[in-house]
């Protein structure tokens, strides 16, 4: 049995189909409040192992305010990584402080096991799942499901997209999506772009390629709707009721030419509200690697404000 596809102390995908992964320090939940917020894990879909983690922010005062609800999708290639990772748990834990929101961090199930589209409708069944446990669940009843925030990092990022889009033509959801934080996010397509075809790229480039072999369906190529975004039929109309979007890019992050070419397709679709951020001199995912930076302390206060003005 051999190794036949690879990322270094994170994944190794074997011959015979078999998978092993490879997780960094996770964190404990602890529903006593610790920095300010607390924390718990919620299964969201048992027969489909799609769990989630709610972070709480402390509110001085009684709790009768509406909080807005940040929906979180983790990044890893569609094939690794999780909520409980460290650097999530602190990062997001650490943002319910920042933006007074309560955050729902979701586990979906990963590829190649499970390909796209299946991570797509695994973190739409999160939004279902927030609408039939506000009423019910302690930790949501200050949830404010009429102001629903989506982001999430690489991966996590391209899912934002699709679940905003199944989100908006699902008229029977009570849940009202106000606007999307893409961060450092995936996107790729068979034609490469000038920085895929620079030297110095094809290690980049071919682990990029990997995770897409690993997370399309059988058959497709990169031109699948989910990896090229210009080649998903939505209409005029459907753009013009789009979210609201930030784009965050790093300035040393491989992915930032596809962030930016993201960015300039929703302006071209004009999308009412498409704005672009770019952290100079970081890179991809910094605020996952250090959660506690100057530098994430900065995307947290501007993702902040995004939520605040939309």
């Amino acid at each position: 049995m051999s190794i036949v596809a690879e990322a270094p102390n994170y994944l190794q995908v074997f011959s015979d189909g078999s998978v092993k992964r490879f997780a960094p320090e996770v964190a404990p939940t602890s529903e006593e409040s610790s920095g300010g917020y607390k924390s718990k894990d919620m299964i969201i879909d048992p027969p489909k192992a799609i769990t989630g983690r709610i972070f709480l922010p402390d509110i001085p005062g009684p709790c009768t305010s509406s909080l807005p609800v940040l929906v979180y999708f983790h990044g890893g290639g569609f094939c690794i990584g999780s909520t409980t990772w460290l650097g999530y748990h602190h990062f997001l834990g650490d943002f319910s402080v920042v933006s007074h929101s309560i955050v729902l961090s979701v586990d979906y199930r990963l590829a190649p096991e499970h390909r796209l589209p299946i991570a797509y409708d695994d973190c739409y069944s999160s939004l279902e799942w927030l609408c039939s446990q506000v009423s019910n669940e302690p930790w949501l009843k200050q949830a404010d499901i009429s102001r629903v925030f989506l982001s999430g990092d690489s991966a996590g990022g391209n899912i934002v997209h699709q679940v905003a889009i199944k989100a908006m033509r699902k008229e029977t959801l009570r849940v009202k999506v106000k606007g999307l934080l893409l961060i450092h996010t995936f996107f790729g397509s068979e034609e490469r772009t000038e920085k895929e075809r620079a030297d110095g790229a094809t290690g980049y480039v071919a682990m990029n390629d990997m995770f897409w072999k690993l997370s399309i369906p059988d058959g497709s190529n990169r031109d699948y709707f989910g990896c090229n975004f210009e080649k998903q039929e939505v209409s005029e109309a459907e753009w013009r009721e789009f979210p609201a979007v930030t784009v965050y890019v790093a300035g040393l992050d491989f992915l930032k030419e596809r962030g930016v070419m993201y960015a300039k397709f929703l302006q071209r679709k004009e999308v009412k509200r498409v704005k672009l951020v770019e952290t100079e001199n970081k890179s991809h995912v910094f605020h996952v690697f250090h959660p506690k930076s100057g530098a994430t302390c900065s995307l947290q206060r501007q993702m902040s404000e995004f939520m605040k003005n939309n």
